[in-house]
């Protein structure tokens, strides 16, 4: 066909093209790596900057900011690789929605507190000896609890309070709902931005910018938790009442979580048809390449004139044939 022709073209063809790429699924190893790596960065860029957050005129922004920013990168990096999940509890939710097996569940939540205890480490080990007595703080351990997740005399209200000589705390209940509420709001955005189902283009985007908000909700209240390593990461050295209330900060979550799957899994579509692949499958493939078909489609113009002139060599040649060539089977004479 002739570019004259194309250009011309009254009708248009559509030709498909089906191009198959093979999506590689890292080993365990691999996938460990990652969440720590991933739950190492996301801890320390929340517990330093509230570390050095005095230095900052105490601005809430800069914490959440850090922290929506790092998760933001942190899956877009490392999506891929492992999920980015750098969060028990959205590993339970991924676990709990058919989304991930089982048997990641238990390795994932050790990389993930691993990752978490390295950025205490390296946070501790940073702090100048005399950072304390600039701010106000008795030592380290004073500093780091004030990265530190609380309820009741502990929360960020009841100490601010104090300060100005009023009364003001967040109960041990309030503090459980808030958890289990935000918590659910983070695992439910995760669930439903990855999903293979949704159209959002970067959900990276989506999840990083709900932690921010998250942290700019909830930080009078409990200091934001919403992820068990980071709390467990700022009690590691903080010691006295942190250990006490740490566990309002691991149950809560993982609640929330639970609640989100629950819901996600409630409100999802209908079972893939027959013959479909559904969106659970080639999470249950273990570690075996995942193969994607991209299907493309070009259109081709063609002349109308040309058309017709393909249909009038058609008959032609229709009529020229023998009688016996009509016939398929019968013998020529």
């Amino acid at each position: 066909m002739s570019q004259d022709t194309a250009a011309q073209s009254g009708t248009s063809v559509a030709v498909v093209e089906e191009t198959t790429t093979t999506a590689p699924v890292y080993g365990l190893f691999t996938r460990l790596a990652a969440e720590t790596f991933g739950t190492f960065a996301l801890v320390l860029a929340i517990v330093s900057t509230w570390a050095f957050n005095a230095l900052n005129n105490g601005s809430i922004v800069t914490v959440a900011l850090a922290a929506g920013i790092t998760l933001l990168a942190v899956t877009a990096a490392l999506g891929h690789v492992s999920g980015a999940h750098v969060n028990p509890a959205v590993t339970l939710g991924l676990v709990l929605s058919g989304r991930a097996p089982w048997s990641d569940l238990l390795p994932y939540w050790l990389a993930q507190l691993v990752g978490a205890a390295l950025a205490a480490v390296v946070l501790w080990s940073v702090i100048p000896s005399g950072y304390p007595a600039l701010i106000g703080a008795a030592d380290k351990a004073a500093v780091m609890q004030a990265t530190a997740n609380g309820y009741g005399d502990h929360s960020p209200l009841a100490v601010m309070a104090t300060r100005v000589g009023a009364e003001g705390s967040f109960t041990v209940w309030s503090a459980l709902l808030v958890e289990i509420l935000l918590t659910a709001v983070l695992v439910g955005v995760v669930l439903g931005t990855t999903s293979r189902r949704s159209r959002v283009t970067y959900p990276a985007v989506a999840i990083g910018l709900t932690l921010t908000a998250l942290h700019l909700v909830s930080w009078p209240m409990t200091n934001t938790s919403v992820n068990p390593a980071r709390s467990f990461a700022s009690a590691i050295f903080a010691g006295g009442w942190t250990w006490g209330q740490l566990w309002l900060f691991v149950v809560a979550p993982l609640v929330g979580a639970a609640l989100a799957a629950l819901f996600y899994r409630a409100f999802s579509p209908l079972p893939a048809l027959p013959g479909e692949e559904s969106e659970e499958s080639d999470l249950a493939a273990g570690d075996e390449d995942v193969e994607e078909t991209d299907v493309v489609v070009v259109s081709e113009e063609r002349d109308a004139a040309s058309d017709a002139t393909v249909a009038d060599g058609t008959a032609d040649e229709t009529a020229r044939r023998e009688p016996g060539d009509d016939q398929p089977g019968t013998p020529r004479a």
